[in-house]
C-alpha cells in the first residue's frame, strides 16, 4: 500500500492502482449503484482521446514540454485501447459534476506517464492536474466527453436501427398478399393486408432512422476550451484552435467548438433532443411489440393471427405454453428508457446559473437508454421479426366474416341499409354476405367482387368493382 495525501488528509492507495486519493475519496464516497463510470460505453474513451488532443495541442503552441506530453499521449492511447479498464472505480452517480471521473483519469494518465518516464507511479514528471488537465476544467471535459460518448453510442444505435428498417421493409413485401382484418379501438374494422399494417411500421422506422442521424449531427459541437465557466480561462494562446485540430485528427469526425461556450456549459437541450428520439423509438417499438402480443395471442382463445417464433417455454406449470418473451422484453425497454426520458429532462431543467452540475445523472440515464435500444432491437429482429409468420387461414377467415363489410352496401344502397345489414348479421350470427343474398340486395356473382376482402384493400380495385356493379345495373 503507498501513502497519498490531499487537503483532507491520508488515505492508503493499492500499491497497484493507477488512481490516486481523490479517485480513492470518490469510490469511498459514491458507492450506490454498482455501475462504474467506466462501464459506460465510450466514455472514458473519450474523456481520455480529450486528453490526448490537449496535451498534443499544448506541446505543439510550446506550453507543454514534448517528453511530458509525448508520456501523456501514450498514456491515453493505452487508456484507449482498453489496457486500464480496471482503473475506473468511481459509481457513475457522483456529485461535483463530475470532478471526481475527471481526476480518476487525471491520476491514472499521470502515473502511467510518469511511470514511462521514471520506471514508477508518482507525480515527480507528470502531474494530473498540472500537466494531464492543462487547459481544461471538468467543467469543460466533461460536457464534451458526453457529447463525443453520444455520438459514438448513436452511431451504434442507427446501425440496428437501419436493420431493423430493412426487415421491416422485407416484411411489408412478404405479407403482401395476406389479407386479414383491421381494428379500431380493438374492435372489428375494414380489411387491409398485413402487408400494409407492417408498411405504418416501416415507414415509421424509416423515420426514426432519419431523426436519428440528424440528431447525432448536434453532438459534433463541444465546449471543450470553455474551461470553469466559459471564459476560456487558464487556456494558452493558440490552444482553442488547435486543441480541435488535433482531436478530429485523433477520432475522425468534425468536432468544432460550440458557438456560444456559456450557453454549452449552463444548457442540456441536446440531452434532451437525443433523449427524445430514444424514447420516441422506444414508444414504437413497444407500441408494435404490444400488436405482436395481441395478435399473437390464444393460439385457441386469442387473435392468433401471428405465429410469434417459439424460443423457450413459457410456463413452470402449464405444458406446452408459449410466452412472446421478446415482445415482453421490448416493452419492458420502453418502460425504462421512458422513465430515464424523464430523469433526464428533470437534470437539464435542474442546472442553476452558470454550470449543469447533474451531467452524472444524464450520462447514465442516457447511455442505459442508448445500450438498452443498441441491444434489444438485433434480439427484435433475430428472434421474433425475423421467423415472424402469418395464421393466413384465421386471418382471412376473420376478413370474410367482419360486419365491416357492411360499409360496401352503405356505399351501394346508403348508410340506413348498410346500417341494418351490419345489425341483422351481428345478431343472427350471420356473414355480411349471407344477408345481402337472403335479402336480394346483391347476386352471388356481385358479391362475390363486392365483398372480397382483398379488393376492399386497394382504394382502386374498390372503386372499380362500385363502377362494375352501377353498370351492371344500369344495363340491366
Amino acid at each position: 500500500m503507498r501513502i497519498e495525501t490531499d487537503l483532507l488528509g491520508k488515505l492508503m492507495i493499492k500499491d497497484d492502482a493507477y488512481y490516486g486519493i481523490q479517485t480513492e475519496r470518490a469510490r469511498l464516497n459514491f458507492a450506490v449503484s454498482g455501475k462504474t463510470a467506466d462501464e459506460v460505453p465510450h466514455y472514458i474513451w473519450s474523456i481520455s482521446a480529450l486528453k490526448q488532443a490537449a496535451a498534443k495541442a499544448n506541446a505543439r503552441i510550446g506550453a507543454l514540454d514534448n517528453t511530458i506530453a509525448e508520456a501523456i499521449v501514450q498514456a491515453c492511447q493505452e487508456v484507449m485501447d482498453h489496457k486500464f479498464d480496471d482503473q475506473f472505480p468511481i459509481d457513475v452517480f457522483q456529485g461535483g459534476g463530475g470532478t471526481s471521473t475527471n481526476m480518476n483519469v487525471n491520476e491514472v494518465l499521470a502515473n502511467r506517464a510518469n511511470e514511462i518516464l521514471t520506471g514508477y507511479k508518482g507525480y515527480d514528471r507528470v502531474h494530473p492536474n498540472t500537466h494531464v488537465n492543462m487547459g481544461q476544467s471538468t467543467n469543460d471535459i466533461i460536457p464534451a466527453a458526453m457529447k463525443m460518448t453520444c455520438r459514438l453510442n448513436l452511431k451504434q444505435l442507427i446501425v440496428e436501427v437501419d436493420k431493423l428498417e430493412q426487415m421491416l421493409g422485407n416484411k411489408t413485401e412478404e405479407f403482401a398478399n395476406v389479407v386479414k382484418l383491421a381494428r379500431t379501438c380493438l374492435q372489428d374494422a375494414v380489411p387491409i393486408t398485413l402487408g400494409q399494417q407492417f408498411s405504418g411500421y416501416y415507414f415509421q422506422a424509416k423515420r426514426l432512422h432519419q431523426a436519428l442521424i440528424k440528431v447525432n449531427e448536434h453532438t459534433l459541437s463541444l465546449p471543450l476550451g470553455a474551461t470553469a465557466v466559459g471564459t476560456g480561462l487558464s487556456t494558452h494562446e493558440g490552444y482553442l484552435e488547435q486543441v480541435y485540430i488535433e482531436l478530429r485528427d485523433i477520432t475522425g469526425d468534425q468536432f468544432v467548438a460550440e458557438e456560444n461556450f456559456f450557453d454549452g456549459l449552463q444548457n442540456g437541450d441536446t440531452y434532451l433532443e437525443v433523449a427524445a428520439q430514444l424514447k420516441k423509438l422506444a414508444v414504437f417499438l413497444s407500441k408494435v411489440a404490444t400488436d405482436f402480443r395481441i395478435q399473437g395471442s390464444g393460439p385457441r382463445a386469442g387473435f392468433n393471427e401471428l405465429l410469434i417464433p417459439a424460443i423457450q417455454p413459457g410456463s413452470s406449470i402449464m405444458p406446452g405454453k408459449i410466452n412472446p418473451v421478446i415482445p415482453e422484453l421490448v416493452n419492458q425497454i420502453a418502460y425504462q428508457v421512458i422513465g430515464n426520458d424523464t430523469a433526464i429532462t428533470m437534470a437539464v431543467e435542474g442546472g442553476e446559473l452558470d454550470l449543469n452540475v447533474w451531467e452524472p445523472v444524464i450520462i447514465k440515464a442516457l447511455f442505459e437508454s442508448c445500450g438498452l435500444l443498441t441491444n434489444s432491437i438485433p434480439l427484435f429482429v433475430g428472434k421474433c421479426l425475423d421467423d415472424l409468420k402469418p395464421n393466413v387461414e384465421v386471418c382471412r377467415r376473420y376478413a370474410e366474416q367482419s360486419i365491416a363489410l357492411a360499409t360496401v352496401i352503405s356505399t351501394l344502397f346508403g348508410y340506413k341499409v348498410g346500417s341494418r345489414v351490419a345489425t341483422k348479421a351481428f345478431e343472427q350470427n350471420l356473414t355480411v354476405r349471407d344477408v345481402v343474398l337472403s335479402e336480394g340486395l346483391l347476386n352471388s356473382s356481385q358479391a362475390d367482387y363486392l365483398l372480397d376482402p382483398m379488393v376492399m384493400t386497394d382504394p382502386a380495385a374498390s372503386a372499380a368493382a362500385v363502377r362494375r356493379y352501377h353498370k351492371e345495373m344500369t344495363t340491366n
